[in-house]
């Protein structure tokens, strides 16, 4: 009986191609708009993942990374005299701009390091080496910056070249992979004196964070929560900074207005086609569906039929569509301009939503399956 009902479905090639291209469809707005707000997201908190630290000490104002309430410098070691802190360094996140080669500037995130341990440092090198950036004036680049740089040079720059940063020279030892920042500027990685003293205007307070590590043994939401009631400064692990980060554009930006509404829009349409489409489907299928009816068969099993036959397109939909949102991620990660990210929920979720209008579609056959008389087949 379920074979003839799966015959049925395919047999109608119209309606079949219509019902699995609306889901399709749906399912492609769907993901792709949830992974490219995931992305838009991981782009705001992209100095934590660039700079790696277990806990991040700011202002007690500071809700989100990119918001720099400068510290004082004593602050480095208030933070040490905490008991449970292993070590704990500055660090220089700012704006600054970037004189190129042809003259013109371009925006940069400059991060300072510690020089002695150089914690924060990125993990991925594609080119010099990390240790190079304790020598004089010296900077390294992530490869999104050689590309901003290189735009007018005429050639790709690389290890070696020099650019300026408040009137200072900065020669590139180095060249790292980096995530993308909310603010589109490549990161520039130097150390924390040469930050503070050469590349940034001179300011009464340049100290951005404090980086700290708790010491074996010590949860590290604890001394957070420690470091904030004895410093009076307020204290993050990585986890909770980032997902600050995140609720502080999602309450303070329309991000999530004009994304959710791109997904509402895929669920609304595809509920509206499928559900009218397979309702078409039975209505053209009465006769059959009678005739089946004539023969015996129950409410029950033909209610079983329609359920089959909707969860059959809508497998197939959701699967060609979640297809068609990674070969346009990969597309997009593979030119870099483009943020998207596609954790895991984002599939189940949308498998969900496919799943509950599947069964809307559904309930609207099985409604008028259960009103057809089986004597009409006869008249």
């Amino acid at each position: 009986m379920f074979r003839i009902a799966l015959q049925m479905l395919v047999g109608d090639r119209a309606k079949y191609l219509m019902l699995i291209s609306g889901i399709t469809f749906a399912t492609f707005l769907m993901a792709n708009s949830a992974s490219l707000f995931c992305g838009l997201m991981s782009w705001t908190y992209a100095t934590l993942r660039n700079v790696r630290a277990p806990i991040w000490v700011a202002d007690s104002k500071v809700e989100q990374v990119g918001d720099t309430k400068p510290l004082r410098d004593t602050d480095t070691n208030r933070v040490r005299s905490v008991d449970g802190v292993a070590w704990a360094v500055p660090l220089f996140q700012g704006l600054t701009q970037a004189r190129l080669l042809d003259g013109t500037f371009q925006l940069v995130t400059l991060i300072g390091l510690d020089p002695e341990t150089l914690i924060g440092a990125p993990t991925q090198m594609v080119a010099g080496r990390l240790e190079d950036l304790r020598l004089p004036n010296t900077v390294v680049l992530d490869e999104f910056g050689v590309t901003r740089l290189s735009a007018n040079a005429g050639r790709r720059i690389g290890v070696g070249d020099v650019f300026e940063m408040n009137d200072s020279e900065a020669r590139i030892v180095g060249i790292c992979k980096a995530y993308r920042s909310f603010t589109g500027g490549p990161y520039v990685y130097t150390t924390y004196d040469r930050a503070i003293t050469d590349y940034t205007p001179l300011q009464r307070r340049l100290l951005s964070y404090v980086l700290a590590a708790p010491q074996p043994g010590t949860d590290p939401r604890a001394l957070a929560r420690r470091i904030s009631g004895e410093t009076g400064l307020r204290a993050y692990t990585e986890s909770d900074f980032s997902w600050s980060t995140v609720w502080w554009y999602v309450a303070n930006t329309g991000i999530p207005i004009n994304i959710g509404l791109l997904v509402a829009i895929g669920f609304v349409v595809g509920t509206v086609i499928s559900g009218q489409t397979f309702y078409s489907f039975v209505l053209e299928n009465t006769r059959n569906l009678g005739a089946l009816k004539a023969m015996g068969t129950g409410n029950v099993r033909m209610c079983l039929m329609l359920i089959l036959q909707s969860l059959a397109v809508g497998f197939i939909g959701y699967g060609v569509g979640i297809g068609l949102v990674a070969a346009v991620g990969n597309l997009a990660l593979h030119f870099g301009k483009v943020p998207f990210l596609m954790p895991w929920q984002v599939p189940v979720g949308v498998f969900c939503a496919v799943i509950f209008f599947c069964m809307i579609a559904a309930f609207i056959g099985i409604f008028r399956v259960s009103r057809v008389d089986p004597a009409s087949v006869f008249r």
